[in-house]
């Protein structure tokens, strides 16, 4: 447990040891070139170029929330693209540092509400109007809808045309008490004033996108981070984004987990059940189950990061009773993207289990009980995997698995692998002869190291 404690307080604390990479951190965030951006980004250069100074922001924060909130196409469009330009940094881009979310009170949940206005109407819902009564008036002569109605009704000529024709069906309704056949919700499987056609539709989701963009190039903003964590409503729209990756808009999932992916080493599954305002009804269950399903996804750039939001998620201890039901799940799949030829997916995969390893003895039986899980972990060091420190994570894995005496006999098999990389890979050789060690020389292992050193 040491390693996860190690990797807590470093997460925690931000001190000495180096922050938790990011996926695809923008470069250049740094406060060396502060004066060269005042002097290269007047307050009036705000036309197509990414030079925005922040003074902007902060004389139109009220602004930018209230066009977002507006939903009008003009001052929606503006806002984002103001926002866009705000919160994206290039590498060679000589502007001060982008705007923190903290300084604009409101915004983060104007955007989000951009997202599920869209999520709202992404499905088309496919139904038949159920017939309506009109009851306005129905005491009156004069209205128009009252026994008037019904009169000129008797020969089909007013009725709804789910109706049918005759007054035996209206009889029929208005006997039958009218509110208990027509739901409370009526009004919402009707065709409203302002449906939107399919181009209105494609402009939803455009701002969607944009949106999420935006969200997740907050979350790379250090002074983001603990607002958005403690954020449910956040939470709860980009983990229902992930849920239906299978039918979403792909840069809108892409988008939504590399957000949960730099947000994770702060996240605690335990918001979707605390008393914060909820917007979606999302359980700790339904959302590790989400990202199982991104898990088990053929697009790499998905799975990869999936793989990392649990080897980081894990990391929490309160996280565990919520992942620990799905561990042999999650261990088959990550065994799988060892076996893969990408190399982002091996490194994926190893960064996992290495803090999975580290959770419990049942997690580490677990692994060690995987079929191919030790021939691949020693396919990663022997390869060997381009950056060291999976090939280090890879062989301090095995360590961990033969720390457990359980495991021991399904490991004295690999007894002739672990010797040739320790004569051969002087980088690994410590590691490695500390497993030999722990295979052939405990007091209760004399017949097993027997077996293993002379083929009985």
């Amino acid at each position: 447990m040491q390693k996860r404690e190690q990797g807590k307080s470093a997460g925690a604390a931000g001190g000495a040891t180096a922050p938790t990479p990011k996926r695809g951190r923008p470069f250049g965030s740094s406060n060396s070139n502060a004066a060269a951006a005042e002097t290269m980004a007047p307050s009036n250069l705000l036309g197509p170029s990414l030079h925005v100074h922040s003074s902007f922001a902060d004389q139109n924060n009220k602004r930018i929330v209230l066009a977002l909130q507006s939903g009008l196409k003009s001052e929606l469009t503006w806002a984002l693209n103001t926002l866009t330009l705000l919160s994206f940094k290039e590498k060679d881009d000589m502007r001060k540092d982008a705007t923190p979310l903290a300084k604009i009170p409101g915004l983060l949940d104007a955007l989000l509400q951009v997202i599920d206005d869209w999520r709202d109407i992404a499905l088309p819902k496919e139904h038949t109007s159920a017939p309506r009564v009109r009851t306005l008036g129905v005491n009156s002569l004069v209205t128009g809808f009252g026994n008037e109605f019904q009169a000129l009704g008797s020969n089909g000529a007013h009725l709804h045309p789910g109706l049918g024709s005759g007054s035996s069906v209206t009889e029929a309704l208005v006997q039958n008490n009218v509110s208990k056949y027509r739901p409370s919700s009526w009004w919402f499987d009707e065709d409203g004033l302002f449906n939107l056609d399919e181009e209105g539709r494609a402009e939803k989701q455009q701002c969607a996108v944009a949106a999420s963009n935006i969200i997740r190039n907050f979350s790379f903003m250090p002074e983001n981070e603990i607002i958005m964590a403690q954020h449910r409503h956040c939470f709860e729209t980009v983990f229902q984004c992930i849920e239906d990756h299978i039918t979403e808009d792909e840069e809108l999932v892409t988008n939504a987990l590399e957000t949960i992916v730099n947000l994770a080493p702060l996240l605690d599954l335990r918001i979707f059940s605390s008393s914060k305002p909820s917007y979606i009804k999302i359980t700790e269950k339904r959302a590790v189950e989400a990202i199982m399903g991104v898990l088990g996804s053929a697009v790499r750039a998905w799975h990869c990061a999936a793989a990392e939001l649990l080897g980081r998620l894990i990391i929490n201890p309160d996280n565990e009773p919520f992942l620990l039901p799905f561990v042999p799940q999650i261990h088959r799949r990550l065994v799988d993207l060892m076996s893969l030829p990408a190399l982002d997916a091996q490194a994926a995969a190893v960064g996992a289990l290495y803090n999975l390893a580290e959770v419990n003895m049942d997690c580490r039986l677990k692994l060690a009980s995987e079929r191919w899980a030790i021939d691949r972990l020693l396919k990663v060091i022997k390869t060997p995997h381009p950056v060291p420190e999976i090939c280090r994570k890879a062989a301090m894995i095995l360590e961990s698995l033969v720390s457990e005496p359980q495991n021991r006999t399904l490991l004295l098999a690999y007894e002739n692998a672990f010797a040739e990389i320790l004569f051969s890979d002087g980088r690994y050789s410590d590691t490695f002869a500390r497993i030999l060690y722990e295979l052939t020389s405990r007091p209760n292992n004399k017949v097993a190291a027997a077996r293993g050193v002379w083929g009985m």
